[in-house]
């Protein structure tokens, strides 16, 4: 007869309900809102619970199973425009975690199984956590990798920026969901960390967090001088901000890994675009 802990059940499949929505966000290269993912693993956890316990085997249904997980990906990933390319992530992550836990059983592996469609082990909770760091450690290691391919496959780019006899090089996405365009001329806008640019300017024309924060008031403070043709607000909708505004600022010259694209106008993000700050900007495919 096998003993299944609640304590253990929960936290293994919370642990491992974390690392998978977190690996998949990464691969999908999204924003790592680890606080989301918790709630997800949390909401993981419980059900993987609720499965075991007397009057409540009906939750193991297909369907209900199916709902447990739209449920938990909503809570880690609701309001992303890549929700359904990280949900499709997920479930392939989990497909094949699912398939090693099983590989190691049948090698007579002892440490985790998969019974009912969630993880449990006999290891103590000191086992369990001590595993769960190593999964973290080997899933870092995998991920810098990936990173190193996706700069070899042309996917980051070295971007170089001038302006006013002032430059500044950052990595740059090419990222194929950045619709961003200039009104005035059509073409595409470059989305650039502000604080990342801020060797661009001197000390009396450049933004700051406040500036980034409140465009309105950020181009009625700098806007000003031989500034004035140079910030402009730039309008942008995105997922949960039906209206919103930029401070943009038109570059002189843009380069991308030593080629020259001429100018461009750059949004200053208020915040990070790269979350594990691989990246320091996004363009469109130009």
């Amino acid at each position: 007869m096998t003993v299944i802990y609640i304590d253990t059940l929960f936290l293994l499949n919370a642990l491992v309900d974390y690392l998978l929505l977190l690996a998949a966000a990464r691969l999908a290269g999204e924003p790592l809102r680890r606080g989301r993912f918790a709630l997800g693993a949390v909401l993981g956890g419980l059900y993987a619970v609720a499965i075991f316990l007397p009057g409540l085997t009906f939750l193991s249904h297909p369907l209900c199973r199916l709902s447990s997980v739209v449920l938990m990906l909503t809570a880690a990933y609701g309001g992303s425009r890549r929700l359904l390319r990280q949900g499709i992530l997920f479930v392939a992550l989990t497909c094949a975690f699912g398939g090693g836990v099983v590989a190691i059983g049948l090698l007579g592996g002892t440490g985790l199984s998969l019974g009912k469609g969630v993880f449990y082990s006999a290891l103590d909770l000191k086992m369990v956590l001590l595993s769960a760091a190593v999964c973290y450690g080997v899933l870092t290691l995998v991920f810098q990798r990936l990173g190193k391919h996706s700069a070899a496959a042309g996917e980051l780019v070295r971007a170089g920026l001038c302006l006013g006899g002032r430059r500044v090089e950052l990595t740059a996405l090419i990222d194929t969901g950045n619709t961003l365009t200039d009104p005035a001329s059509g073409q595409s806008v470059m989305v650039a960390e502000g604080v990342r640019l801020s060797a661009l300017f001197p000390s009396d024309h450049r933004p700051g967090p406040a500036d980034l924060s409140s465009p309105v008031d950020g181009i009625a403070r700098l806007g000003t001088e031989g500034w004035k043709s140079r910030f402009r607000l730039l309008p942008y909708r995105s997922v949960g901000v039906e209206r919103g505004l930029l401070l943009a600022v038109k570059a002189d010259a843009l380069d991308l890994n030593g080629e020259g694209r001429g100018p461009v106008l750059v949004a200053l993000s208020p915040t990070p675009v790269s979350d594990g700050g691989g990246y320091q900007a996004l363009i469109g495919p130009m």
